[in-house]
């Protein structure tokens, strides 16, 4: 089914260890299963120049590595006082070669460990105004925080909105998201059979709204629990999208591919 159809992977840490290690042979194997455009997010100002020079070095006619930098909720203790001001400069730099702020949001589960909803909630703040300064859609990290996250995008009114990153909310809650003009990321989510509320919201969200994602290496697909996650496997998400949909899978493919370009345009440069 998928060996005439093309494919872009909208979130994928290709600069973590567990696929770094043999890059050129991963992105070779990815060209042959007709992956064409993969975007790595950041997690925090130690990969900021990885991400960069990866896509940099690593992208090539056939497979296009798209960077973006952003500080991820998980990692505020890796921030210095001066963080946020060097990754508002590193962004002004290399505006035209960045698809997007992010990964950047805010997570209630971490919360309870840590207890820094306050400091979570000026990052995501300060990298919306980035993303809204710099005319950028953003990549959203949520987990157990959509109370919060959509009021900060309704105050904020992204022009260019972005991903929600890792979609596991209901139908209501992707609504929202939508109106606010942005795409849903879906993942592995869709393959395990107990996601009954996620599952449902996807077969009836508008197909425009969505976009594929792995989040490799981690968020492993039903039945590769226990593996690192693979920006591989962005076509066996594929296949489940197309098994829940009515759509046939060349006109699911191509709106895929129409919706990653529309809400990040320099996917295109």
């Amino acid at each position: 089914m998928t060996d005439t159809l093309h494919f872009t992977d909208s979130h994928c840490h290709l600069d973590f260890d567990a696929l770094s290690h043999d890059l050129p042979n991963l992105l070779l194997q990815c060209q042959q299963a007709h992956i064409h455009h993969i975007v790595i997010p950041s997690i925090g100002p130690k990969n900021w120049h990885k991400v960069l020079e990866l896509a940099n070095k690593h992208s090539s006619e056939h497979l296009a590595l798209h960077p973006c930098l952003g500080v991820h909720p998980w990692f505020l203790n890796d921030l210095a006082a001066d963080s946020l001001n060097i990754l508002e400069q590193l962004v002004k730099q290399h505006r035209d070669s960045i698809v997007a702020i992010g990964e950047a949001g805010i997570d209630g589960v971490i919360d309870k460990e840590q207890h820094n909803l306050a400091a979570q909630t000026l990052v995501f703040e300060r990298q919306l105004s980035l993303a809204k300064d710099h005319h950028l859609p953003i990549i959203v990290h949520h987990r157990k925080s959509h109370q919060l996250i959509v009021p900060m995008l309704r105050q904020k009114q992204l022009a260019q909105g972005g991903i929600i990153h890792a979609f596991s909310g209901s139908y209501q809650q992707a609504c929202q998201y939508i109106d606010l003009g942005f795409k849903l990321g879906i993942g592995g989510t869709i393959t395990y059979p107990r996601a009954e509320k996620t599952l449902k919201a996807v077969k009836k969200l508008p197909l425009e709204s969505l976009v594929l994602e792995t989040d490799a290496p981690a968020m492993p697909l039903y039945g590769y629990q226990g593996e690192d996650n693979s920006p591989l496997q962005v076509t066996k998400v594929f296949e489940a999208l197309v098994s829940i949909r009515t759509e046939s899978p060349e006109e699911i493919a191509h709106a895929l591919e129409l919706n990653i370009r529309n809400v990040l345009p320099n996917l295109t440069r």
